[in-house]
């Protein structure tokens, strides 16, 4: 259940309520906003639970007691009606301004991965997107600049007011990629990563998790839960497309996902065009797509030489196309009251 407390409510009567539902037996995961405090309980049986709202429903310092019978209680739509923003160091994913994520799909040098930035900032690119760690189906596929890789994208996007968003492979590996990266990706085979996920619920470092390739949407939302209840609340999502039969895209993005997940969830939704279609010529009518449909924010893969690059060159968009596909977009999201 999620307890809300009132506005006027004072520290010592959060706190008693944190202990009652700790005497119960609840997990107790409190959430500090500007105007007031969210305390999640989870863990007590259903069978108990209604004589545990009545009693806390009775305290002039509780606004509203919420029961969740969802299997994912913090990632619900119940804990914030109004939808979620998640704030990664002054750049906003979630409300009016949708986010623009770009960036080579993989770090291969300083050069490459400067070039692509500055097209991308020049654009409105806020979050500078790349891989040093790639995950491949082939273990003789280029696996990534590692440390190196982190380095140079940091470097580049200081350079460029830019934040980084790049992909966490390794649970042992989080620390480190910290320290570097201001959105930690954990990519679509990672998704059920059990322990990866919630070694990104320890940090405070914002988490986006793409949808695995063959997973339900509850699926998806019970995998952001892990990490929600580790303790990190900024989390959002990315629709990446999932396989089905078709093989003339290389996934089938799944659009409906976004409008689905926001019925069900409070959570930013996400969308790469790029991994979706696996195809050039698709992507900016499947941007346009996303923008319309409410997407929080888009994941794009631009390269200035996509003929030469290492890893899925035939995605990405040049750097000379990157701009003018933005201009074009920016008047639909316009039209829905959003701006790029």
């Amino acid at each position: 259940m999620i307890i809300v407390m009132a506005g006027h409510a004072t520290p010592e009567q959060i706190a008693d309520v944190e202990k009652r539902i700790a005497e119960w037996g609840y997990g107790v995961h409190p959430i500090h906003g500007t105007e007031r405090t969210v305390i999640g309980a989870v863990g007590v049986p259903e069978a108990d639970k209604a004589r545990y709202m009545e009693s806390l429903e009775s305290l002039s310092y509780v606004e509203q007691v919420i029961a969740i019978i969802k299997p994912y209680k913090f990632a619900s739509r119940e804990l914030h009606p109004d939808g979620s923003v998640v704030d990664v160091k002054g750049v906003k994913v979630g409300g009016n301004q949708i986010a623009l994520m770009a960036g080579p799909c993989t770090v291969e040098s300083y050069d490459q991965t400067m070039e692509s930035a500055v097209a991308c900032k020049a654009a409105g690119a806020t979050i500078l997107r790349g891989g040093a760690f790639k995950p491949s189906t082939s273990v003789y596929s280029f696996q990534g600049l590692g440390l190196e890789g982190l380095k140079i994208l940091k470097a580049v996007a200081d350079s460029q007011d830019m934040r980084v968003i790049t992909e966490v492979m390794d649970p042992r590996n989080v620390d480190m990629v910290c320290e570097y990266a201001d959105i930690l990706q954990i990519g679509t085979r990672n998704m059920q990563n059990y322990d990866l996920l919630r070694e990104v619920g320890r940090v405070k470092t914002p988490v986006m998790i793409k949808r695995g390739m063959w997973a339900k949407i509850e699926e998806w939302l019970q995998a952001a839960e892990y990490v929600l209840a580790g303790g990190n609340p900024n989390v959002m999502l990315c629709e990446r497309g999932i396989r089905t039969f078709e093989t003339y895209t290389r996934n089938t993005l799944d659009l409906s996902a976004v409008p689905a997940v926001k019925e069900l969830s409070h959570l930013p939704v996400v969308i790469d065009p790029s991994q979706g279609t696996g195809r050039r010529s698709l992507v900016e009518a499947m941007c346009r797509a996303a923008v319309a449909v409410g997407a929080d924010g888009l994941l794009i893969e631009v390269h200035p030489h996509p003929d030469r690059a290492l890893k899925d060159g035939a995605q990405s968009l040049t750097t000379g196309d990157f701009g003018p596909m933005m201009d074009r977009l920016r008047p639909i999201a316009q039209s829905i009251g959003r701006s790029i």
